[in-house]
């Protein structure tokens, strides 16, 4: 059951905040006349503010990520209301992932390493269990600094991240031509952030479930080199 209810919430978030958006920029701004763009462009980005405060709603709690993510949506309709164009863009896909990984960098060096939140949580794994073994084993401080390190290694994922973001948007972002009309421009806006939304989910979110995948087997290693647990 608790399976099905998140594989609904991926689904549900992949559509509020990738598929339809893509989709309303590219296609209602041509059906709306001339106010189209700029209603294409307040509608596309009201669906993933709505659906973070949906979510805060239904869970009563605040996900750092999630506010992260709607001011990173603020600042993308804020640059293209006031039209601004090409590098601004860039910066600011490569702002955002940057700052996220220097604060997960921070956290490595204090007691409470953010890959507490992300992996070694209840959801994943048997938490308790493992705490029981680190102190029967007296291994508490060793795999402490095992998840301080894997903190460290999911830091870098971030900073990945923001040099593709960057190296994306300078690709997407091109300059538009001045010769067209201003309700032209901003679809033409409207059609390059659509395209930096897909192309980065698929940019990014690879290389990035590889880190992952790459951090969880080295947690996974210190896990059973530390309580003589199994991975199963």
């Amino acid at each position: 059951m608790q399976q099905e209810q998140n594989s609904k919430s991926q689904l549900f978030n992949l559509a509020f905040n990738i598929i339809l958006p893509v989709i309303i920029l590219n296609q209602l701004g041509k059906k709306l006349g001339v106010n189209g763009p700029l209603i294409a462009l307040i509608v596309a980005l009201s669906l993933p503010i709505g659906y973070a405060i949906y979510e805060y709603l239904k869970i009563k709690k605040i996900n750092i990520f999630s506010v992260l993510g709607v001011v990173n949506i603020l600042l993308t309709g804020g640059l293209a209301l006031f039209q601004v164009e090409g590098i601004w863009f860039a910066v600011k896909e490569a702002v955002f992932p940057l700052a996220i990984g220097l604060a997960v960098l921070y956290s490595a060096f204090t007691s409470k390493p953010l890959i507490n939140m992300l992996i070694f949580n209840e959801n994943i794994l048997k938490v308790d269990q493992i705490q029981n073994k680190l102190d029967e084993f007296g291994t508490s401080e060793i795999f402490l600094k095992e998840l301080k390190k894997s903190t460290i290694y999911l830091s870098f994922s971030f900073f990945m991240s923001a040099i593709l973001n960057f190296g994306l948007a300078v690709y997407v972002f091109v300059e538009i031509p001045k010769n067209l009309n201003k309700i032209d421009q901003a679809a033409a806006l409207n059609e390059q952030i659509a395209k930096m939304t897909w192309m980065s989910y698929i940019v990014i979110l690879i290389p990035s479930l590889i880190f992952m995948g790459l951090i969880f087997y080295h947690l996974s290693k210190a896990i059973e080199k530390n309580t003589g647990l199994k991975f199963e």
